[in-house]
């Protein structure tokens, strides 16, 4: 994985900053900022019975599913028969996201100011499956040459620099389900360093068979028969968290370049932290995630109290989801009891490592609509929280905190501020 290099068109220093101009979303809400923004105000729920081929006798009953979804009416065939699902969210979310921020080939100044930094969880499990089948049931002729490639948590970042022509620096986070966030901070520092524009993001695709059936050895999984009753963090009943499918991708670029061209900034990464507690031990979170989080505000130069809106984990383990709620007592003080808290992801479910990134995508969308939404499924909070719940809630949010943790242990927080931060020299 390559790091910050100085390959736009200034040199590195202290000024340069990075900012969100553009924002593309494939997920079970649909495709498009906007189709996703109007079902997460309305707080829709799009979770549902798993069913994908092979799946009807898992004992993974409820995902959430991205449905409607048409490969071929944007991804050219050379690149559908090289690469899995997830990849085709990720080239689909990155047409979407460039179009968003009005940035086409006139922009590129040359092919290696323009980096790439996505995150996957999953990989292509779909395509691998199809390909192992190939193999055992006819012959090892019969397995095509992109198995080599196309299954590899890399596949995307990769597919979308050649698609492209995106030739800077280029990165895979491979970090858990914080790994989503971690991009995003890979893509400002890239910025910092010299790199004036970086796609970045995740999406994952783990409802094909084989992928479920590694996902279900964690314990975390819901195993709920209902789509109502099977992520609800927060609450006395949490059982598990639903996973889903889809992600997000996000065009990040260096705030002068992006006012030089005439982008709109939507919003700032101000700051972001980092750390690990080990698989499994959710108590342990707590401090890592404080941590994190006291790590991200610091970055930023944000006091807690300026803090607008927090974008849980919200893992949906009782034990999990009391860590959390004490992790941001410990690092935002008296404030957590009354930051507005919410929960998007468990309308749509978790999607891995493009978990985080769909909230980083509602963040923005939160701040420009003046709305906090709510978190669908959830009633009865049981932790000392303001969890936004029923329907979404006027506001004016200004800064806010955006929380992912890994199965594996990661931990990560980032901080957005509403288009452009202050700055000494303005």
């Amino acid at each position: 994985m390559s790091g910050p290099q100085r390959t736009g068109r200034r040199g590195k220093d202290e000024n340069r900053r990075a900012v969100v101009t553009g924002l593309g979303v494939v997920s079970p809400h649909g495709v498009g900022a906007e189709v996703f923004w109007k079902a997460v105000a309305d707080g829709t729920s799009s979770l549902g019975p798993v069913t994908r081929d092979g799946c009807e006798h898992m004992p993974l009953r409820v995902a959430g599913e991205v449905r409607g979804f048409d490969a071929t009416e944007t991804v050219e065939d050379r690149y559908l028969v090289q690469t899995d699902r997830f990849t085709h969210f990720a080239l689909a979310a990155t047409d979407l996201a460039l179009t968003d921020a009005r940035f086409g080939r006139a922009d590129v100044e040359s092919p290696y100011s323009v980096g790439v930094v996505t995150a996957a969880g999953s990989g292509g499990g779909e395509f691998g499956q199809r390909e192992l089948q190939n193999l055992w049931g006819q012959g090892s002729r019969y397995v095509g040459p992109y198995q080599s490639i196309a299954w590899f948590y890399a596949a995307s970042t990769g597919q979308i620099s050649i698609r492209n022509d995106f030739k800077g620096p280029c990165g895979v986070v491979a970090a858990d389900e914080a790994g989503g966030l971690d991009a995003l901070a890979h893509a400002a520092l890239t910025v910092r360093g010299g790199t004036d524009t970086v796609v970045c993001g995740a999406t994952e695709a783990p409802l094909a068979p084989y992928s479920i059936v590694c996902q279900l050895g964690y314990p975390e999984l819901s195993r709920a028969t209902q789509p109502d009753l099977a992520y609800r963090p927060f609450t006395a009943a949490a059982c598990g968290y639903a996973p889903a499918e889809g992600g997000a991708v996000l065009v990040v670029e260096e705030e002068r370049a992006a006012r030089e061209r005439g982008a709109e900034v939507r919003a700032t990464v101000a700051g972001h932290a980092a750390t690990f507690t080990g698989p499994a031990r959710w108590a342990q979170s707590r401090a890592g995630l404080a941590r994190a989080i006291e790590g991200a505000l610091a970055e930023a130069g944000c006091r807690p109290e300026e803090v607008d809106v927090v974008f849980a984990d919200a893992l949906g383990v009782p034990e999990a989801d009391r860590a959390e709620a004490l992790a941001l007592a410990d690092a935002l003080g008296p404030h957590a009891r009354r930051v507005p808290v919410t929960a998007p992801k468990t309308g749509t479910g978790r999607a891995y490592c493009a978990a985080p990134v769909l909230d980083v995508a509602t963040a923005v969308l939160a701040m420009e609509h003046g709305l906090i939404p709510p978190t669908p499924h959830v009633l009865d909070v049981c932790h000392d929280l303001d969890v936004v719940v029923g329907r979404a809630r006027p506001a004016e949010p200004r800064t806010a905190l955006v929380l992912g943790r890994g199965l594996m242990g990661s931990n990560s927080a980032l901080v957005l501020r509403q288009g452009a931060a202050p700055s000494a020299d303005r």
